[in-house]
């Protein structure tokens, strides 16, 4: 089974379960890089169903205060694209078997050479891509290479997309439609724009099957609870960040965390 078919298989799973899947995200390297990896290893224990892996990168531009915050000490670290690989073969190594999709910008992509990019993330048990920095324009020679060897391509789009290009973004998904739920960078907020309900029912719709889950901003079991019924899948980092900030960084706290929001897709239905 490559990427692109676990990717698939996990999102077929939750629906037969009647929930979203839950993806988190966390930056490799954060607070360094050997709790990074406890960190997704104790995601992947309390019940993850996919987890992306935040690539360090020096210009974050679709993210948060708190995700440039951890960006930055991941760099600090000088923890850099072989060592998040590096990290992604440990977990495969550890018996982590949710899949994993790497969360980077496309410079590292070009530093390496696609090729030789996609061929060690594929050997370090990678399974899909996400770059946010590339548009649907000039998004195809990576996309479709990155088909090529199995890797799941993850494309974003945002709640003020038209109809006919949200179609267009979501008809290249091999993974999941990666919904924005506001316009603006990551963070958790308070309070989900009143709309995103019926932008998630847009997008599924124009999605035609394919998965579409949705990020930036959920933070809190309530708006899980409301947004269960509606997506596919939800998307937790920078709330997760906190977490794990507040806590001093134990594997513990986090799992109740994510054990909160299990609960609450449970309540949603």
């Amino acid at each position: 089974m490559n990427g692109i078919e676990r990717v698939q298989e996990t999102f077929r799973r939750a629906r037969a379960q009647g929930r979203p899947a839950l993806i988190f995200y966390w930056p490799m390297g954060y607070p360094d890089l050997e709790a990074s990896v406890r960190i997704v290893a104790a995601l992947a224990h309390a019940g993850a169903d996919l987890i992306e892996l935040g690539l360090p990168f020096s210009d974050p531009l679709a993210d948060g205060p708190v995700i440039q915050r951890a960006t930055q000490r991941a760099l600090e670290n000088r923890v850099r694209t072989p060592h998040v690989l590096e990290a992604a073969a440990r977990l495969r190594a550890i018996g982590v078997r949710q899949p994993l999709c790497l969360m980077t910008y496309v410079n590292p992509i070009l530093a390496w050479g696609i090729p030789r990019f996609l061929d060690e993330a594929v050997r370090a048990g990678i399974d899909g891509l996400i770059v946010p920095d590339l548009p649907l324009e000039e998004a195809e020679e990576l996309r479709a290479a990155a088909g090529a060897t199995g890797l799941a391509w993850v494309p974003l789009a945002a709640p003020t997309t038209p109809d006919e290009r949200l179609a267009r973004i979501a008809a290249t998904a091999t993974g999941f439609l990666y919904l924005v739920s506001v316009t603006g960078i990551t963070g958790a907020r308070d309070r989900l724009p009143s709309d995103v309900a019926a932008h998630l029912r847009r997008a599924r719709r124009a999605a035609n099957g394919a998965p579409v889950a949705l990020g930036f901003g959920i933070s809190r079991p309530e708006h899980v609870r409301v947004l269960a019924p509606e997506a596919d899948g939800l998307v937790i980092g920078s709330a997760l960040i906190q977490q794990g900030e507040a806590s001093g960084f134990r594997e513990e706290a986090l799992s109740v965390f994510i054990q909160t929001l299990q609960e609450a897709t449970g309540e949603a239905f």
